[in-house]
């Protein structure tokens, strides 16, 4: 699905939990080479593991890579003109959710959650967890949130 105006809407994917899965990757494909170097060798010594046993590194580097590129591609926020979309990280064309600018009323950002408030008395609203993005982004977000919320605001009053 293309993006009608790409240049209004700012996107946040899941890099910052991605990492821990490129290292991941990472570590289970040495780990296959390394089995599969010491299968060489397995003729002069067999007490070294069977070949065969590479096989599991390689289908767990496989996933951890799945998974990384996953996170680093596919948003988690997206604030458009329209609002907020939140996308899950399974089914995220179904379980998307999207809150309108106009049912937003405050922003509290915390260190590791913003809270989108639908109430003045703060008594509904919404956490979402910084953890996902990336912590040098994630002023640029908070940014983006209370600025758009005060414009909304304002045009309000």
């Amino acid at each position: 699905m293309a993006v009608a105006e790409p240049h209004k809407e700012l996107r946040f994917t899941r890099a910052a939990q991605a990492v821990p899965f490129w290292i991941g990757a990472a570590v289970c494909g040495i780990t296959t080479i390394i089995l599969l170097v010491l299968a060489i060798y397995r003729s002069e010594n067999p007490a070294l593991p069977n070949p065969l046993w590479a096989i599991i590194p390689l289908v767990l580097a496989w996933l951890c890579i799945r998974v990384a590129i996953r996170c680093t591609k596919h948003a988690y926020l997206i604030l458009s003109p329209l609002g907020v979309e939140v996308f899950p990280f399974f089914k995220p064309t179904t379980g998307m959710q999207m809150i309108p600018w106009t049912q937003i009323t405050e922003v509290e950002v915390g260190q590791r959650l913003i809270t989108l408030h639908f109430a003045e008395d703060q008594s509904s609203g919404i956490h979402l967890s910084l953890s996902p993005i990336e912590k040098p982004k994630r002023p640029l977000l908070a940014k983006a949130l209370e600025g758009r919320v005060k414009a909304q605001l304002d045009r309000e009053l």
